[in-house]
């Protein structure tokens, strides 16, 4: 898809981000979780509050990619002490890409990505890492297609349930 816009997003665009937020996740997660555990999590996850904290937090970016005024997925991103774990300064750490279902395969997430890379390096970051989680093998997938590699797993919570990510990470030096 030639047409992809990217945006960054802010403030304002905080309905909107919520909107994206919980369809995509939902999209992704809701078949292999339990409706009150995707309630909850949708709920906590993508509130007003926690959103407006993180728009505002300068270590964490997020981006829109547009189909014309359309929005079809987005990427959150974090560096320093913004990160979920490993609080790198050398690292960027890839929170969200999620793509719109009807969007899949049409190389939406690929522009997502590309953001990510270029960002990195623009940090000057030495790699970037991410959690993804085991039950989701088309995301492993893609990332494994990126040049990501497996180096631990992490415990992810949705609801009630502990479930198991796998961190991957791709070196950015010597590239």
């Amino acid at each position: 898809m030639d047409n992809i816009i990217l945006r960054r997003v802010t403030l304002s665009d905080l309905a909107l981000l919520q909107e994206i937020g919980r369809q995509t996740f939902s999209e992704t997660f809701a078949e292999g979780n339990t409706e009150e555990n995707m309630k909850s999590y949708l709920e906590e996850g993508f509130s007003e509050v926690k959103l407006t904290s993180e728009l505002n937090d300068k270590e964490s970016e997020f981006y829109f990619a547009m189909l014309g005024d359309k929005v079809v997925g987005y990427l959150k991103l974090n560096s320093g002490q913004s990160q979920t774990e490993l609080k790198d300064t050398k690292a960027l750490e890839i929170e969200r890409i999620y793509v719109l279902k009807e969007f899949h395969g049409k190389k939406v997430g690929q522009v997502l990505y590309d953001k990510a890379l270029q960002v990195a390096r623009q940090k000057n970051a030495d790699y970037m890492w991410l959690g993804v989680w085991e039950k989701n093998p088309r995301a492993i997938s893609f990332y494994r297609k990126n040049g990501f590699v497996e180096f631990d797993k992490h415990i992810f919570k949705l609801g009630d349930d502990e479930q198991t990510d796998i961190m991957m990470k791709l070196p950015l030096k010597g590239q």
